[in-house]
């Protein structure tokens, strides 16, 4: 996350407002555990909530809700110059954050603090460290220095060590519900036709629902989607559609294909699901993603065999649903 030009006042996202009820009152009644760990899916707001907490925690004269916004510690923290705040993600070119970052980190946390009465360290994602940085993690979280607070942040609350997440607060953060997310979403695209699209093209995660509008790249990828139905429904060839991911990592193909997925098996009657093919295209699921973990953690698989392999696989297993079942995969226009 870019720490440089944040707005006066963080506020963390509408779909987060009970949580965020909790913290804010165990920081007014000074009763918030020195580390906390919010697990959440990516493009739901979860480093979204963690920056508003630790602005408001560095803030001198907090409204009670949200920082103030005016004094000087937002306005050190809103250019991401505050002294007494530390942000550690994954360094240029790298899927993890390092155990050198985490020393670091460690060592900051013994300093003295320079503006206020209190420190904050964010780690995001929580769950992408070396068992090392786990370890190096650990100790300070045992015995956490005065007024630090120690905010983790992950997509998978399993992907971060129990001895972690013994050690610190957890906050499950569900996926938003569609009425929030599109009356949030309705304020970036203009209209309700262009939310609901973008939402049902995210899976339901709103700041990726927005990303797409921003950099216009839904109509990229409702094209892709169709042509994998298409090949899925034998329509046109493998080797015919994969070009189409020859200027993209191994990453895109498999969020497009997860995605794909999940609408179809979501969208398949109980007969179906119970059917060969069914029960194929849960375990084919389960295997994209788990090989989409393995690429976020560093893994690079061969791209254009990973995309024919793939794709033949899945034509062969999941033909018995049928041309119309699959043909009537949702690919973006339909409401959420």
């Amino acid at each position: 996350m870019a720490l440089v030009d944040l707005p006066e006042v963080s506020t963390p996202l509408p779909w987060h407002a009970p949580v965020w009820e909790q913290l804010s009152s165990q920081v007014a009644a000074e009763q918030l555990p020195h580390a906390l760990l919010f697990a959440g899916e990516h493009g739901c707001g979860v480093s979204r909530l963690a920056l508003a907490l630790a602005r408001m925690l560095l803030c001198a004269s907090p409204t009670g809700t949200f920082n103030c916004g005016e004094c000087q510690a937002c306005m050190l923290s809103a250019r991401g110059s505050h002294g007494d705040f530390n942000w550690l993600e994954p360094e240029e070119k790298s899927r993890f954050i390092k155990v050198g970052q985490i020393r670091e980190a460690v060592q900051f946390a013994t300093l003295t603090s320079s503006f206020g009465p209190r420190k904050v360290i964010v780690v995001s994602p929580a769950d992408n460290m070396s068992l090392s940085a786990y370890n190096s993690l650990l100790k300070t979280l045992e015995e956490p220095a005065d007024d630090t607070y120690w905010l983790l942040v992950c997509g998978r609350m399993l992907g971060v060590p129990a001895t972690i997440r013994s050690r610190c607060r957890h906050w499950q953060l569900a996926r938003p519900n569609g009425s929030a997310a599109l009356e949030w979403l309705d304020v970036i695209t203009g209209e309700r036709s262009t939310s609901e699209k973008l939402f049902r093209l995210a899976n339901g995660r709103p700041l990726d629902a927005q990303q797409l509008f921003v950099e216009g790249r839904a109509d990229a990828m409702v094209g892709r989607r169709e042509l994998l139905n298409a090949v899925i429904a034998g329509q046109i060839e493998v080797t015919e559609a994969s070009p189409l991911w020859e200027q993209h990592g191994p990453d895109v193909f498999l969020d497009d294909l997860i995605e794909s997925l999940q609408s179809l098996v979501g969208s398949l009657p109980l007969t179906l699901l119970k059917s060969r093919s069914g029960r194929a295209a849960f375990g084919i699921l389960e295997e994209m993603q788990r090989l989409r973990r393995a690429v976020s953690a560093g893994s690079n698989p061969g791209k254009q065999l990973l995309i024919e392999t793939t794709l033949l696989k899945i034509r062969r297993e999941l033909g018995g649903l049928g041309h119309g079942d699959i043909m009537s995969w949702p690919s973006g226009d339909a409401s959420p």
